[in-house]
């Protein structure tokens, strides 16, 4: 059977890839999702899986229940694009002014969905029940995955699996972490009030822009002098905002940034530290400020027998030149509250297109579409292991 769904893959590539270039040409926002989500349910409409919407606000889950008894499995894919301005010449790029899949989420909707399409043709075969969780809002806090796990579509799931298509790797491998794989991701602003005035009589006032400038360089000593070395934290600065003209000198300065961690005290000294040199540096100014503080999504930590089942996995698809345990990364991803309540693990699919890289989030962002079928293999691979 394992053999013909493979090959069942192989003969869909073709059907997987239209799916991908559909929705890469109509791409929706997190949180703003109707047209996606009533592409994936018409899907499984069609292909006569059983399925839901609306489920913890856009989420659309099918189930898929063998004729054998079994663990119950699930397997995620998200579905939101980005508001940047799809800028590479393709027949397929965006239709949309303003918003583009700059992530690789119409992959894993395409990929998703072709496993269940095949999976279907095989369901008398297949020991357990396989959900499908299309995921929606990722990359907007405070995400879709929280109200969807609140929602209870894990409660009878034992195990729950995800990938993420990455241009940051070739294609042809996949990775994985044992523990620690992605990084908690919070966001900061700081508002700074000083005393404007004449750019010609500067004593007269309490300069925001002067304040706020030493203020981000104090910051940067958190994770250089105040932090365990042998920890991992980043702190950056982002947004940098004051001033209207070149004669007045600014009353008030804006600040905002990210704070990326792996583990909840880091975090909270992480806070602390924030408070007091924000705190010493406006006052030490003559300024006030306002100070806020947002926990995003906690860190993605794999557990570690699933995610050397991911190894085992992807080793036996023959497009993978390499599956390999690797140093986590500071970027985050809201699966991490699938793995807070259940057994399993994220990986990465190597997507990167040869000759013409460019990063997630880009405006010329695109991905070799042949790293789904490596994906879709995988996750057969992973179900096989359980069968």
């Amino acid at each position: 059977m394992w053999e013909a769904i493979n090959d069942m893959l192989d003969a869909k590539y073709g059907d997987m890839v239209s799916i991908r270039r559909y929705l890469h040409q109509h791409p929706e926002l997190s949180f703003q999702e109707e047209k996606t989500v009533q592409y994936i349910a018409a899907t499984y409409e069609e292909i006569g899986i059983p399925y839901e919407q609306n489920v913890g606000g856009n989420g659309v889950i099918a189930r898929l229940k063998g004729n054998k008894p079994g663990k119950t499995i699930a397997l995620r894919a998200d579905f939101d694009a980005l508001p940047i301005q799809d800028e590479k010449e393709a027949p397929y790029k965006s239709t949309v002014d303003g918003v583009m899949h700059a992530c690789g989420h119409d992959g894993h909707t395409a990929t998703l969905l072709t496993v269940a399409k095949v999976l279907k043709e095989h369901q008398a075969d297949l020991a357990g029940t396989i959900v499908f969780v299309h995921q929606h809002a990722e990359e907007l806090a405070p995400g879709g995955a929280k109200p969807i796990v609140e929602s209870g579509v894990l409660d009878d799931v034992d195990l729950v699996f995800g990938a993420h298509l990455w241009t940051n790797t070739p294609y042809g491998l996949v990775q994985t972490a044992e523990k620690e794989f992605m990084a908690g991701a919070d966001r900061f602003s700081i508002e700074i009030q000083g005393k404007g005035g004449h750019g010609a009589i500067p004593q007269q006032t309490k300069d925001a822009i002067v304040i706020g400038s030493q203020l981000v360089s104090n910051l940067q000593q958190i994770v250089s002098r105040r932090i365990d070395p042998l920890s991992t934290a980043v702190l950056s600065i982002g947004t940098f905002h004051a001033g209207n003209t070149f004669n007045i000198i600014a009353d008030t300065a804006e600040v905002t940034g990210t704070v990326r961690t792996f583990d909840q005290a880091l975090q909270q000294q992480i806070i602390d530290e924030m408070e007091d040199i924000i705190k010493g540096t406006c006052i030490g100014y003559g300024a006030s400020y306002t100070f806020n503080y947002e926990k995003g999504y906690p860190p993605v930590v794999n557990h570690a027998k699933e995610a050397n089942v991911v190894i085992k996995a992807a080793t036996q698809v023959s497009e993978v030149t390499e599956a390999a345990l690797v140093e986590p990364t500071m970027t985050g991803e809201d699966f991490s509250y699938y793995l807070l309540e259940k057994p399993g693990a994220f990986f990465f699919v190597g997507a990167q297109q040869e000759g013409n890289f460019q990063p997630h989030h880009h405006p010329k962002f695109d991905i070799d579409e042949r790293a789904m079928l490596v994906a879709a293999k995988t996750f057969i691979e992973i179900l096989k292991n359980y069968q």
